[in-house]
């Protein structure tokens, strides 16, 4: 039998440790933004047109200047070798095999240049995207930024909802507030102010404004992708800021867990920003059908983060590349079944509530 996400998911938590199991899985605060993120997909269907002459699929995108050979990338999560020993660079290795984009982060426990040279040594243009919080001292933002930009990163996505962490039961219950010996913050070393060669903490703070943000721009030539956008006026204050792209995010669930669901917050962060810039999604993302609704509600393509440590836990490369080919197959088959031939042939005419199934002119006088 081919393992399902499920199953992986099932694998990994056999192998992790509770606690790792935990940081991994948990939510904030009662978790309802956690589980609704998933639930929220399971409330919506796909109206499906037929036939369409679609004999062939193409599935690729291109985002800031990268092409993806499908409409899923790899969000960023954080310390991929508490799953494996390999870590970050066992998911870039799969990543690059897939076609697609990793976005590795600053609490990777694996610096960012081998995060990037283990993508290339699998494919030479395998395109890797760093994500950054913003950092109260400009000059460790900056660092940050000049070190992905000499790793060969195509662009940097900024984490702004998240002012302050996130209250998370399961971690405090775990006692969970710092990696195991010879487990670190890869990208955090060697930054202005870290001690001794130890690395700096990754900072919160809510001072932060669209001021910092605007520094940021200043200082790289990269584009920059906002990650966790909810609501539509911030959609459109980035915008007019000159962000390149937004990343519909409610932090899997880990930051506010009064938050909605991102599928849920989709739909009026696309008409804001009204095709100006592409728009992405993460959270909740475990099926092919899932990707194709939030495609046909306008996203550009969607992230998965969880599923990729399931597999890594699982089956470490192999079981990440395993999750995207899955991915891929799925929505390859969701795309032929809904009479598309590529992800543009999805609008948001095929998306309807479960229950409520209705074609047009229904309900008309007849």
């Amino acid at each position: 039998m081919i393992p399902t996400l499920a199953d992986l998911h099932e694998q990994a938590r056999e192998r992790l440790a509770p606690r790792v199991y935990d940081y991994f899985a948990g939510g904030a605060g009662g978790e309802t933004a956690l589980r609704e993120n998933e639930a929220a997909f399971r409330r919506l269907a796909l109206l499906p047109r037929v036939l369409r002459g679609a004999a062939t699929r193409d599935l690729s995108v291109t985002l800031c200047g990268d092409r993806l050979s499908l409409p899923v990338l790899v969000s960023p999560t954080a310390f991929h070798r508490l799953a494996h020993p390999e870590g970050e660079l066992a998911t870039a290795r799969a990543t690059a095999a897939a076609g697609t984009v990793l976005v590795t982060g600053m609490a990777a426990t694996v610096p960012v240049a081998e995060v990037t040279a283990a993508a290339r040594a699998v494919r030479a243009d395998a395109p890797v995207w760093f994500q950054l919080y913003l950092q109260p001292e400009p000059e460790v933002t900056l660092a940050l930024v000049r070190r992905a930009e000499r790793a060969g990163c195509s662009a940097l996505v900024v984490t702004v909802d998240s002012p302050v962490f996130g209250r998370r039961e399961r971690d405090a219950r775990h006692g969970f507030d710092d990696l195991p010996d010879g487990l670190a913050a890869e990208n955090m070393r060697g930054l202005p102010g870290a001690p001794d060669g130890r690395p700096r903490d990754i900072a919160m703070t809510p001072g932060l404004s669209w001021d910092d943000l605007r520094r940021l721009r200043a200082q790289t030539r990269l584009p920059v992708l906002l990650k966790g956008i909810l609501h539509p006026g911030d959609a459109r204050i980035a915008v007019a800021e000159g962000v390149d792209g937004l990343l519909v995010s409610n932090h899997g669930g880990r930051q506010l867990d009064a938050a909605p669901a991102s599928i849920e917050a989709l739909p009026a962060v696309v008409l804001a920003v009204a095709g100006r810039v592409p728009v992405l999604l993460d959270g909740g993302v475990r099926r092919g059908s899932d990707a194709a609704v939030a495609l046909a509600l306008g996203a550009s393509a969607v992230g998965i983060g969880r599923p990729v440590l399931w597999g890594l836990a699982a089956d470490g490369e192999k079981g990440v590349r395993h999750v995207l080919e899955l991915l891929r197959a799925e929505f390859d088959h969701v795309l032929a079944l809904c009479g598309g031939g590529s992800p543009a042939d999805l609008g948001p005419d095929l998306v309807v509530a479960r229950g409520s199934a209705r074609g047009e002119g229904e309900g008309e006088a007849r």
